[in-house]
């Protein structure tokens, strides 16, 4: 049976169970901590560390910009996980700089990595727009533990924070707290969430779409079972939901959203081939930034998959999932 819970409904079933992960429990405290570049620039503290005691030595008065320089470079922007493909991208940037501009001290030479490498992220840098379609609805994919079902939280506050009415449909019918933790997010907003005991998770978003049809509502998250792409029966049941979702509204879903957790680097890119393959991937939530010294997968993603970074996450508070900037990402990351 489906059902349609708010938070003003009192219900057993929207209370978060004991003992559940800390993500099911959502937290404000992020909004006093600061403005959103200082909550990136900390989150981004690990990668920074990890590149800055690799590049610390390269960018020095009386450098010289030799093979062994660029060299170290690019090792350094692996290890952080940037890719083979955009470092050696970076590096042939930075060497055409060094000739056309006649730099020969690698201390002049660190802006030109900052310019390099937010012309490599400024493609991917789109800010989502649901004001196209109403309702706008908003598929959500991605593996076991990528913070999928909390990023769901915060795009409901976020999109609430600019007016717009928002619904949330629980169509992730595999995993147990699945249900117990977007409910809890969903009284956390004050936002209705359509959910069932158990079932299709086709017919859980089919009937949220419906619902948010008939009441005016502005958007609509979708959450799906975390699935691996090896499995591929998980597979085609997500491409099922994606079609479902179409006959409750003709030409939705609007944005398919893939969320990655940053911890897995280069895994994150083998993740987005295969969902894109299977969905049409047209957006991406990169989570658990703070967590990680791999914060140059974005650079990777730029280069070797380009999709629209719509939102990052470096935090566990309600705010800490923020539109992608990809100005404010390298000055967090390498400094002004």
């Amino acid at each position: 049976m489906l059902s349609f819970l708010k938070r003003n409904k009192s219900s057993e079933a929207a209370k978060p169970a004991e003992g559940e992960p800390p993500e099911t429990q959502p937290s404000d405290s992020s909004t006093s901590g600061g403005g959103w570049f200082t909550r990136l620039r900390d989150g981004l503290t690990k990668t920074r560390e990890e590149l800055g005691a690799r590049i610390g030595g390269l960018f020095v008065p009386a450098r010289p910009l030799d093979e062994s320089f660029y060299e170290e470079l690019e090792t350094a922007l692996i290890a952080a996980d940037v890719g083979v493909t955009a470092a050696a991208q970076l590096i042939e940037s930075l060497r055409r700089r060094a000739r056309q501009e006649r730099i020969a001290d690698a201390a002049q030479l660190k802006q030109a990595l900052h310019s390099a490498l937010r012309e490599l992220l400024e493609p991917v840098a789109v800010p989502l727009d649901v004001t196209a379609h109403r309702p706008y609805v908003i598929l959500l994919a991605g593996v076991n533990g990528s913070g999928k079902t909390t990023s769901i939280g915060k795009l409901a506050r976020y999109f609430q924070g600019r007016g717009q009415s928002v619904l949330l449909a629980a169509g992730d019918t595999f995993r147990a707290a699945a249900r117990e933790q977007l409910i809890a997010w969903g009284e956390r907003n004050n936002v209705a969430v359509i959910t069932q005991q158990s079932g299709d998770a086709s017919a859980v978003i089919f009937d949220a779409v419906n619902a948010a049809v008939a009441r005016g509502i502005d958007v609509v998250l979708a959450d799906t079972a975390g699935r691996l792409p090896t499995q591929l029966h998980l597979m085609e049941e997500i491409k099922k939901v994606k079609r479902v979702t179409a006959k409750a509204l003709p030409g939705a879903p609007h944005e398919v959203l893939l969320v990655l957790d940053a911890n897995t680097g280069q895994n994150a890119l083998a993740q987005l081939r295969a969902f894109d393959d299977a969905l049409g991937v047209t957006g991406l939530v990169l989570t658990k930034l703070d967590g990680t010294a791999k914060g140059g997968i974005v650079a990777a993603i730029a280069r070797e998959r380009p999709k629209p970074v719509r939102f990052i996450g470096v935090g566990e508070g309600l705010d800490d999932l923020r539109p992608f900037n990809a100005e404010e990402f390298v000055t967090a990351l390498l400094g002004r």
